[in-house]
């Protein structure tokens, strides 16, 4: 995001530190204001911004609290993680949400200003690292890493799209600051650099990647969750508002937490809500939100994602945007154990749902599942004027993706689903007889 966001940071830390943590009314000690700041186009962090907020649970549990005190929710809405962790430090946000490599800078800041924040939970994952994406303009010639030499990439510095960046070339053999150049802008920026043929490729998280390549002005070049390391968002709160007002951030993980519920039982109608409330299309919030979307929603900090953190530190120091930071100090789990109480230990060990094919009909509030991409494509050869949008799981990651957008291969009888060319291409080097083909064969073969 984020040398120039950084910067702009930097300004605002520099106001006066107000205290926030809840502040009551002017004039009116019984009326307490929790401000939340939250991405509504982050789309995993929806449990903890946008459907939450559009769900109204946390202030129908703030009013239950039943302490005489009246409550007001301040949502403020940023486009980046970088401005909330400004507001958070200067005590005008009590609690926010952000990525992983966010959060970390979230928490040098913090310690750095005297105003410590704590990760107190998880919104969405992936433990392959499935969110963030690299992709190309849709006529581009480049089909690899190793294409990207001496090209023009667009991140947002700080971010862990950056981060997917970083450790994909630098497994590619490509040293990150010479080999390419990186265009530090952020991701609607990017987006329009992009199509203006300004930069070759765009690293961008959810859902910057899926929305372009729904919209026809983009195409995959590389899969996060090649790196198989976990990616995900969370919650951090200032910890002089948790110590203050301790039943506030647990009535706000608990509606978090039924914020979360109904996005896993309802996975079309929460989609629907948050399109609606950020203008994103549903087919694109599905794509990572849905029954088997790239995005796993469970506030539960499991440990794996605590390992991962600290596995960014690195990144984040190389660039120079954080020194060492205590991962351990600052993940805090002792509000959402008791928030959640015994059922906790259960989100700790819940594993992701399986991948699937999925078709999402028209006109319908229901998706439908098939037993494998083989088998959606001949459910959609049959009824193409019907179909809605349809997602196919990565034969080698498992990343969710749409079937249209996606690189097919022939295997024998089998057809396989890729997200990037290189991905398809090194399954089929390995298998004989296989090759890529298009969509539109594809389809015909399973017809």
């Amino acid at each position: 995001m984020k040398r120039t966001a950084v910067a702009a940071a930097a300004v605002t830390l520099l106001l006066p530190l107000t205290a926030c943590g809840g502040s009551a009314e002017a004039g009116d000690s019984s009326t307490v204001t929790v401000t939340v700041g939250y991405q509504s186009k982050t789309i995993n962090t929806v449990t903890a911004g946008t459907l939450l907020r559009s769900l109204g649970s946390l202030e129908k549990r703030l009013n239950a609290l039943g302490d005489g005190t009246t409550y007001k929710v301040n949502w403020q809405d940023y486009a980046t993680g970088a401005p909330i962790t400004a507001q958070m430090t200067a005590g005008k946000i009590d609690i926010g949400s952000m990525g992983d490599f966010p959060l970390l800078i979230n928490a040098a800041r913090g310690k750095q200003l005297g105003q410590p924040t704590h990760l107190v939970s998880v919104t969405g994952y992936n433990l392959r690292g499935g969110l963030n994406t690299i992709v190309t303009s849709p006529d581009s010639k480049l089909t690899s890493l190793e294409d990207l030499r001496g090209k023009k990439v667009s991140t947002s510095v700080g971010s862990a799209a950056d981060g997917t960046l970083v450790r994909a070339l630098q497994r590619a053999g490509i040293d990150p600051d010479q080999g390419v150049e990186k265009l530090n802008q952020q991701p609607a920026v990017g987006a329009s650099a992009l199509a203006a043929g300004s930069t070759d490729a765009l690293s961008q998280f959810v859902a910057w990647p899926g929305l372009l390549a729904f919209q026809g002005k983009a195409k995959a070049l590389y899969d996060g969750a090649l790196l198989n390391l976990p990616t995900f968002h969370g919650v951090t709160a200032r910890e002089d508002f948790a110590k203050k007002r301790p039943a506030v951030l647990e009535a706000f993980l608990k509606a978090q937490a039924e914020a979360t519920d109904y996005l896993n039982a309802h996975p079309v109608a929460a989609a629907e809500k948050v399109a609606k409330a950020t203008g994103l299309p549903a087919e694109v919030v599905y794509l990572y939100n849905g029954a088997h979307g790239i995005a796993t929603f469970d506030p539960a900090i499991k440990p794996q994602l605590v390992a991962a953190l600290k596995q960014d530190v690195s990144v984040l120091k190389s660039a120079k945007l954080t020194g060492d930071v205590d991962v351990d100090a600052f993940v805090d789990d002792q509000y959402v154990k008791k928030a959640l109480g015994p059922a906790y230990a259960k989100r700790l060990a819940a594993a992701p749902a399986p991948a699937a094919s999925e078709v999402w009909p028209k006109n319908s509030t229901r998706t439908r599942t098939f037993k494998s991409p083989s088998e959606l494509l001949r459910y959609i050869a049959l009824r193409k004027a019907d179909i809605r949008a349809a997602y196919v799981p990565d034969a080698t990651t498992g990343t969710l993706w749409f079937a249209d957008r996606a690189v097919w291969v022939s295997d024998g009888d089998q057809l396989l689903p890729f997200v990037a060319p290189a991905t398809a291409k090194a399954y089929v080097a390995d298998h004989g007889g296989a090759r890529v083909i298009p969509y539109a064969d594809a389809l015909a073969r399973a017809s």
